[in-house]
């Protein structure tokens, strides 16, 4: 069972980062020293992006179950 969530875990984490890295840079923070400020931003967003969201969310929530059953396991043992 541990080794199931740990190649869940290792899964689930790459990817959450590539989910994140597909997202759209919205703020004026560090993406607008390298020029991504000048663009302008549409008023809403499109259905792909809100589909991003939702996957994103997914993973993002299988990924904190796997940190969850680690730990449950792990202090049992």
């Amino acid at each position: 069972m541990i080794l199931f969530l740990q190649i869940l875990l290792l899964v689930s984490s790459v990817l959450l980062i590539l989910l994140v890295l597909l997202h759209r840079g919205r703020g004026g923070g560090l993406s607008s020293l390298f020029g991504g400020g000048m663009q302008s931003s549409l008023s809403g967003s499109s259905v792909v992006e809100k589909n991003l969201d939702r996957l994103t969310l997914f993973v993002g929530s299988v990924w904190v179950i796997a940190i969850v059953g680690i730990g449950l396991l792990l202090k049992v043992n």
